[in-house]
């Protein structure tokens, strides 16, 4: 496909909205399918230290 101007492209041909809405969502999805996982790894190695912590000074 080629444009002849940068705002064409981002019309593209009259459906931009919905192209750039399709786009941005799912980058937007796609992120929080990473960092997610990673947030809650980071938090289950910060509870499982707590405990083994607990359990040493309680022993």
């Amino acid at each position: 496909m080629y444009f002849d101007s940068f705002s064409e492209f981002l019309n593209m041909g009259g459906h931009g909205l919905y192209v750039w809405l399709a786009y941005g969502l799912s980058a937007v999805l796609i992120v929080i399918n990473v960092v997610l996982p990673v947030m809650h790894k980071r938090q289950l190695i910060k509870e499982q230290a707590r405990k083994q912590r607990r359990e040493q000074q309680s022993s």
